[in-house]
């Protein structure tokens, strides 16, 4: 769920990514292949990858200023681990391969001379004393952008949205178009999977370490019959639909505990901007 890696924003970070994939299926960052059908009813209360890029700023700015309080003058924003970590990423994806140009050059992966998932640090390798200081460090960061935030109710919308996902799958509305886009996958002579996501995620694929298929002349043709078949089916704007009407009456359920949340965000996002407007 989200991306992680060794980047002084993780701390933070991970709170915020948590927050936007709380849901869905994990993929690699190249393949975000939702559609976009319009925001959801939950969006306001969860934190956006906006929050996410200017948490990690904020917190890489704090952890420099207790680095230098600790006799790390100079320590850079961006900075490299003594050693070169795995890195995972991972996205979340609620509706599988839509787009159809995509699915048929790379079925359920990636052009693999794409971008990198995750851009490689700026700065200059730590040194052992400076790792050794920089856990207390990242806590201090955390702490001061967590401030006045009650961090049991800080992922509500994400905890409620695991509920919420539930109902959804278990909706007779979505079980009967996902019935109809298996059916019309399996009558073009492929695998006749319960779901959408089940496809994306199919073993057959053989994803390598870095998360991206093999692209073969089968997985690219299912994804093709994939994509065809929720157009010919509107399998996503259904989708979409049941989430968003999930998503709303669970809102007016629990309308407490998400005012709450956002309350909390707001907050978060405050101690943020007067982390950047003090330090940046």
């Amino acid at each position: 769920m989200g991306t992680r890696g060794w980047r002084l924003g993780a701390v933070v970070g991970v709170a915020v990514l948590a927050a936007i994939c709380a849901s869905g299926s994990e993929v690699p960052e190249q393949v975000r292949t939702v559609s976009d059908d319009g925001p959801l009813p939950v969006d306001r209360y969860q934190a956006t990858p906006q929050d996410a890029r200017r948490a990690e700023r904020a917190s890489a700015l704090l952890v420099r200023q207790c680095m230098a309080g600790r006799g790390h003058p100079g320590f850079p924003l961006d900075p490299r681990y003594p050693t070169d970590p795995l890195v995972v990423v991972s996205v979340s994806t609620s509706y599988g391969v839509v787009d159809l140009a995509a699915a048929r050059r790379w079925g359920y992966g990636w052009d693999p001379a794409g971008k990198p998932a995750v851009a490689e640090p700026r700065g200059r390798r730590m040194t052992a004393a400076e790792f050794a200081d920089l856990p207390a460090c990242n806590d201090e960061a955390n702490r001061r952008l967590m401030r006045g935030i009650d961090e049991q109710n800080w992922l509500y919308a994400s905890t409620r949205a695991i509920e919420v996902d539930k109902a959804v799958k278990s909706d007779p509305r979505l079980r009967a178009a996902w019935d109809a886009w298996s059916r019309c996958v399996a009558d073009q002579g492929f695998t006749r999977y319960p779901d959408p996501t089940a496809a994306y995620t199919d073993h057959a694929w053989q994803r390598s370490s870095d998360g991206n298929t093999q692209h073969s002349q089968r997985e690219r043709a299912t994804a093709v019959a994939d994509v065809l078949c929720k157009r010919r089916h509107h399998t996503v704007e259904l989708w979409h639909t049941v989430k968003a009407e999930l998503q709303t009456a669970d809102i007016a359920q629990h309308r407490a505990g998400y005012t709450t949340a956002l309350r909390h965000l707001l907050t978060y996002r405050a101690n943020i901007t007067d982390v950047l407007q003090t330090l940046g």
